[in-house]
């Protein structure tokens, strides 16, 4: 039936050889996605980020750290996946100087420092380039502005990244999930398992087309 690629929970951002920048991102939405998946009958493959707390899901599971150990991992995929569904939280900076300290691990003896940094890699934009057959999905959470702000950078995300869906949530779009389809239109989802599911169902009437 093909390969299902997910990807899920955090990438992080080395500061030296102990300390990272990362996020909140759990990993649950890819352990439903796995499980809804391969209950399916699909093969599923599921890059989790090292620093996920949700249970693994079904599938073959790949561990994660940075932005580029993730794209690594998709381009080094022998098998091309049917669909990709990118729900893990990528670092939107990578750290690009460490002022005031040096060595293997920082010392916080000798004072304060300060953290400079760079726009960190994207992934979501060239995966269309890498699996131009695939069946993409992004994801775009946000804290700040209204339900119509996230729509619109949804819709900036489904033409910039030429995905087929953008799943759409956070703070600032409220209570559950929406999923954008490129003509725009949006459907809702109350909670992570009705999310998965009718991702699932979308992808399977895709397929039967």
């Amino acid at each position: 039936m093909g390969l299902i690629c997910i990807t899920c929970g955090p990438a992080s951002a080395p500061i030296d050889k102990v300390r990272r920048i990362t996020n909140f991102a759990t990993g649950e939405i890819g352990r439903l996605l796995s499980d809804v998946f391969a209950e399916a009958g699909f093969r599923v493959v599921c890059f989790r980020g090292m620093g996920a707390t949700a249970p693994v899901g079904s599938g073959e599971l790949r561990e994660f750290s940075t932005n580029e150990s993730l794209a690594a991992g998709l381009w080094g995929l022998t098998e091309k996946p049917v669909a990709i569904f990118h729900a893990a939280a990528m670092c939107d900076f990578d750290v690009a100087a460490v002022e005031g300290g040096s060595g293997g691990k920082l010392d916080s003896r000798g004072g304060g420092i300060r953290l400079v940094l760079k726009p960190a890699r994207k992934i979501l934009p060239d995966l269309r380039g890498w699996f131009p057959d695939a069946f993409l999905v992004g994801w775009k959470f946000e804290v700040d502005g209204t339900r119509d702000d996230v729509v619109a950078k949804g819709r900036r995300q489904l033409a910039e990244a030429h995905t087929d869906l953008c799943v759409i949530n956070g703070p600032a779009f409220g209570e559950g999930f929406g999923i954008l389809d490129c003509c725009g239109d949006v459907e809702f989802a109350d909670d992570k398992q009705r999310l998965a599911l009718r991702l699932l169902q979308i992808f399977q009437s895709r397929q039967t087309k």
